[in-house]
């Protein structure tokens, strides 16, 4: 317990009395100072108990006690000390009066007691106090290591550690999402942190934040020893941190940051092994694939999976922390879940194999998602750490190099629409038209058809609209004439000389799909 005016007055080799401020004696003393100036608050630091004996004060004039005692209460003084028996043989009514008016404790000190004992006492029970606190630490740090070692590892440390605090403790992943907390109600109040911890996270560890009220005080702290934090604690008490509580935080942080860079190196270590499985994969060795998995990807690639490639948006570049970013979006997810993921970063590049239908796989679609909104908001283009993502169809162990030939056309599908993902299933199913809104294929397009229209410009004929209706007629002259209007020896006339200025003949259905495509192409032309 913190040292008090009541502790003070209940000692009873000082045998201090009470005059005013009887309501305020629960107030913990910082220090006992001495000091006999008309005005020593330059020289205060709040908290202190201030002893005097009026030596430069007229302690009887009531005008001066209140000047004198409202700025002391100002200070943060939280307590008189006054000695009776040297300047004074008892304490002025002007004094008592002002100090009852601040509400600002008065402590009569009899002529027997010096400063002295009264600074000792102080200063014994602030280092009795700071022993306990110290004390009561290295116990916290001691049962917060064992439940760090426990099975339920961060889990029981936060239950330990929101005992130690007397309020709440959550764990935030890299992605901003909270991994557990204590009490379970607690959950949801750290959940509406996440902003927070997402600013914070921005900042190099190791950083700090405090947000809420004095009723709702939540320390934020990072976790990693790296640039980038690998997630945070939230602590939530209803004061600060005493010194006892703020032992066991900075242990805590220390266990956790352990914690994860443990299992960051495991992490990196899982990440070969899965670059060695995707090899495999690649190759057409599926067996071999399955047997280096073992338990750590094997659930993942007996069932259905897909395959997410991403890129940085800008290309030429390398932006890391847009891919991090992906990648953490993806992996915490499936933590969530208890679903098997394999990510592997290759040189400016991801590569996923998610579950077919899990929820790595929907993360990584509403990061997207966010992008996209992100994009259509900034028309300056993309953002350093924006990607484009691709997203292969439904496959199998082996089928992972067809699926990843997939994933790699949709992601330049993607760039060249200016989209932040697109999935495969989209460029296989329904119509090929939405592909010809390509501006390679429309510069394809005005390639091909450009001698036609130069030639129907001339007023020469029709050659263009010609061809497309014989071609949507598919060559049949009679019926390609009616929607012309005109004689089928004209249209007949016509494609002989589109074979002449092209310098192609008809009669090949290699050329008559790419002029078909290019007239379709010209169509969608904005």
């Amino acid at each position: 317990m913190p040292l008090t005016l009541a502790s003070l007055v209940q000692h009873s080799a000082l045998k201090l009395s009470v005059r005013a401020g009887e309501d305020r004696l629960d107030t913990p003393v910082r220090w006992a100072h001495v000091s006999e100036l008309a005005d020593p608050v330059p020289y205060m630091e709040g908290g202190e108990l201030l002893l005097i004996t009026a030596m430069k004060l007229d302690a009887e004039d009531p005008e001066e006690m209140r000047r004198y005692v409202r700025r002391l209460a100002a200070a943060g003084v939280v307590g008189i000390g006054f000695a009776i028996g040297v300047n004074y043989e008892a304490i002025p009514q002007a004094l008592v009066e002002a100090a009852a008016a601040q509400d600002l404790p008065l402590l009569e000190v009899p002529r027997r007691t010096p400063f002295l004992a009264i600074s000792k006492a102080v200063s014994a029970a602030l280092a009795a106090d700071q022993y306990r606190a110290v004390t009561a630490g290295f116990e916290a740090q001691r049962e917060l290591t064992r439940a760090a070692l426990s099975a339920d590892g961060p889990a029981e440390l936060l239950t330990r550690l929101a005992a130690h605090v007397h309020g709440w403790a959550a764990l935030y992943d890299t992605s901003g999402a909270v991994v557990a907390a204590a009490p379970d109600w607690a959950a949801r109040r750290a959940a509406r942190l996440t902003p927070d911890v997402e600013r914070l996270r921005e900042r190099p560890a190791p950083a700090s934040a405090v947000v809420g009220g004095s009723d709702d005080r939540v320390e934020l702290q990072s976790l990693g020893t790296g640039r980038r934090a690998r997630g945070a604690l939230a602590v939530g008490t209803g004061a600060p941190l005493g010194t006892a509580e703020r032992y066991a935080v900075h242990s805590a942080v220390a266990l956790l940051t352990l914690t994860t860079e443990r299992s960051r190196s495991l992490h990196e270590a899982e990440s070969r092994l899965g670059a060695a499985v995707l090899r495999m994969l690649m190759v057409g060795e599926a067996e071999h694939a399955l047997a280096v998995a073992g338990d750590l990807y094997g659930a993942l690639l007996e069932a259905p999976f897909r395959i997410v490639v991403a890129e940085p948006a800008l290309t030429g570049t390398a932006q890391p922390e847009g891919l991090a970013q992906l990648a953490d979006a993806a992996e915490s997810a499936a933590a969530r879940t208890g679903e098997a993921l394999l990510v592997v970063p290759e040189e400016g590049r991801l590569v996923v194999l998610a579950a077919e239908a899990g929820s790595a796989a929907r993360a990584c679609a509403e990061h997207a998602e966010l992008l996209e909104a992100r994009r259509g908001r900034d028309t300056t283009g993309p953002e350093p750490d924006e990607l484009v993502i691709g997203l292969s169809g439904t496959a199998g162990p082996a089928g992972v190099a067809a699926a990843f030939k997939q994933a790699d056309q949709a992601l330049a599908v993607a760039r060249r629409r200016g989209r932040a993902m697109v999935e495969h299933e989209d460029l296989a199913a329904g119509s090929v038209l939405p592909l010809l809104a390509d501006d390679a294929v429309r510069a394809f397009a005005d390639g091909t058809l450009r001698a036609l229209r130069e030639h129907d410009e001339k007023g020469r004929g029709d050659l263009v609209a010609s061809l497309q209706a014989w071609l949507s007629r598919h060559g049949q002259w009679d019926a390609a004439a009616v929607d012309l209007g005109v004689h089928r020896h004209t249209l007949r006339y016509r494609m002989k000389r589109v074979e002449e200025i092209l310098g192609r003949s008809l009669d090949d259905p290699d050329v008559r799909m790419e002029l078909w495509l290019a007239l379709k192409a010209a169509s969608t032309a904005p």
